[in-house]
């Protein structure tokens, strides 16, 4: 697939488009803390194009292709907010469904919050209220998994920095199904050769993450499915439910086994609710 770039102010954002963005149902995808685009799986977005959409996903500002800040910056999650906004500019799209998973689902619900006339139905997966604010987002977070990852010894080769990421998407991921160890190893250093990881980025989303300034979530008026793991180790379920409580009509699906990663054996139940739900828009 060919990556495209498109710039909010001085934020270069790099992206990629599957399936005709002109024929297919516009489907944004938003990934989440410390990840790249790729980290959607490639077969994940082939099912989503085959149930007629046309797919997007991106790398936020701090993460893979896209412009990474230098220490001492820093940013708020609106200005993340605004990179979505570019993108969809970019391919042309006045509006789109969205899909945001962890952060992404911040940044997702703040993108229907401030620019609701872009967005047509919301996903809002493994994540929190982006109105939470630093505290109560802290009581949501499960500190132990963030505490253990945390101590992981500084890599200093290419095979090392794999090994780390394969723990930390291991730890995050779902009890309940098999952990897709082929696939998170390539990943991870497809993810290497585009931009190792840099934790100074990792910190700058995290505070980005915890500073949105929005409208309340009662004011989201396009249908909305909220996505939980029922076993999630990083992002209580208790998250989830809270979101889909603060918004009007929004529907909540807990899935059992699911931890904070999409398992394969749940994409087709959730590409046929998201295709359902842009159906509602």
């Amino acid at each position: 697939m060919t990556v495209r770039y498109t710039t909010n102010d001085d934020v270069r954002i790099a992206y990629e488009v599957l399936g005709d963005p002109n024929t297919g149902v516009p489907l944004l995808l938003i990934m989440g803390l410390d990840f790249q685009m790729i980290w959607w799986p490639d077969a994940f977005c082939q099912q989503l194009v085959d149930a007629g959409f046309a797919v997007v996903r991106f790398d936020n500002r701090d993460a893979g292709l896209s412009t990474h800040l230098a220490k001492g910056d820093s940013y708020r999650g609106n200005d993340m907010v605004a990179d979505t906004v570019a993108v969809l500019d970019a391919v042309g799209w006045k509006s789109a469904n969205v899909f945001g998973a962890s952060l992404g689902a911040s940044i997702a619900q703040g993108l229907a919050l401030l620019h609701p006339e872009r967005v047509r139905s919301l996903v809002s997966c493994m994540g929190g209220p982006a109105t939470a604010g630093v505290l109560k987002t802290l009581t949501q977070i499960r500190i132990g998994t963030v505490v253990k990852l945390a101590r992981l010894p500084k890599p200093t080769t290419r095979e090392e920095e794999i090994d780390n990421v394969v723990t930390v998407y291991r730890a995050m991921s779902s009890p309940g199904y098999p952990f897709p160890e082929a696939w998170a190893r390539e990943a991870a250093g497809e993810s290497y050769d585009r931009a190792p990881r840099d934790l100074g980025a990792t910190q700058r989303q995290t505070v980005a993450g915890r500073r949105f300034k929005v409208p309340p979530l009662r004011t989201i008026s396009q249908p909305t499915l909220v996505i939980h793991g029922a076993d999630d180790p990083l992002v209580r379920p208790a998250a989830g439910r809270d979101t889909a409580r603060q918004i009007p009509g929004a529907t909540f699906v807990a899935y059992p086994g699911m931890g904070h990663s999409l398992p394969e054996a749940l994409w087709p139940d959730i590409v046929e609710r998201t295709r359902a739900l842009a159906a509602q828009a």
